[in-house]
């Protein structure tokens, strides 16, 4: 089952009363449970009647943005404390990649960098239509008006959202800082490296030590059912780690401190494989290479392991719908 904590409930819950529709209206009939218990889960498909009812009873079809724009840390618990009180965006990303499971198993950010460019990459573990549109807006705001409050910098960059351009968008672009371009293979961030080594204001490494320690109960308690196996993460932050090119699976192995035989059985035990690992990081490489235009499509297809343009070209263009140079066009 695939859930949100009930905090994010209450949160919206809270903005629709500006638009003076009561608490009782807009949950009548869900079943919601305590939301000021910080126990309280609310599974996915509550929360999808809950957000379309939102936007319904409003008449707002962009409350996403209006959910990212008040969006406070508190409301992600122990990783939002962690987060805020690591030592620069860099260790926050990686917090909240490796314990983005506990807020939710819905959805997860993945943090990507290639040379002077960096990604952070919203991973759908379960297809969020209708409301994708919804939670890319409030994450993305959300995200990046948290950033500029930790760091006391303000961050620019570009937005790219799977998805066409809604109507509303107009009333809304000028909140996120740089160009938003729709209809793209995935949603993500990207923006310079050098704000991944900015210093978060709130830096304390005593309360994030602790706060980590409640992060690793808290993703221990999750059901193992509906939680990506750490395995899996692990094995793909050690691939992505390579500086030159990645791991090959017989590295990988060593690296995990298992048989070929055991990664490949457990990586299969969570419905994936070594080569839908190495796709998966050769896109995101990818798509960063290509936001650099002194670089070739052959360069690379080198620099991501192809020694071929042509089966490069076509395995983008299976990633993606585009070619390389339709994706730099774009």
């Amino acid at each position: 089952m695939f859930d949100l904590p009930g905090a994010y409930a209450l949160q919206l819950i809270e903005l629709v009363g500006r638009w003076n529709v009561g608490p009782d209206d807009l949950t009548k009939g869900l079943e919601l449970g305590d939301l000021q218990s910080p126990a309280t889960r609310v599974d996915l498909l509550k929360m999808r009647k809950l957000i379309s009812r939102a936007m319904r009873m409003t008449g707002e079809p962009a409350l996403g943005f209006h959910m990212g724009m008040q969006m406070r840390l508190s409301w992600h618990g122990f990783l939002g404390f962690a987060a805020m009180t690591a030592s620069s965006v860099r260790d926050a990303l990686m917090l909240a990649e490796k314990f983005g499971g506990t807020r939710t198993t819905a959805f997860g950010l993945e943090a990507h960098e290639e040379g002077e460019t960096a990604s952070l990459l919203l991973v759908e573990h379960v297809p969020l239509d209708p409301l994708r549109e919804f939670v890319t807006f409030a994450l993305f705001v959300g995200l990046v008006r948290i950033g500029q409050d930790l760091t006391g910098e303000p961050l620019t960059g570009m937005a790219d959202v799977a998805f066409p351009e809604p109507d509303y968008f107009e009333r809304f672009g000028h909140l996120l800082p740089g160009v938003v371009r729709f209809g793209q293979p995935q949603s993500r961030l990207v923006f310079s490296s050098a704000i991944l080594d900015l210093p978060l204001v709130t830096a304390d490494p005593v309360a994030t030590r602790l706060a980590r320690e409640q992060c690793e109960r808290e993703l221990q308690s999750v059901s193992q059912e509906v939680r990506q196996d750490p395995f899996v993460s692990r094995a793909r932050q050690l691939m992505k780690a390579e500086q030159q090119g990645f791991l090959s699976a017989e590295r990988l192995s060593e690296a995990l401190a298992v048989s070929p035989r055991t990664l490949k059985r457990k990586l299969a035990d969570q419905g994936t494989s070594y080569s839908e690992l190495l796709d998966h990081l050769r896109l995101q490489r990818s798509m960063l290479l290509l936001e650099n235009a002194e670089l070739s499509v052959q360069e690379i297809a080198d620099r991501v392991g192809y020694s071929d343009t042509a089966n490069f070209t076509r395995a983008f263009k299976r990633w993606t719908g585009l070619t390389p140079q339709g994706f730099r066009q774009r």
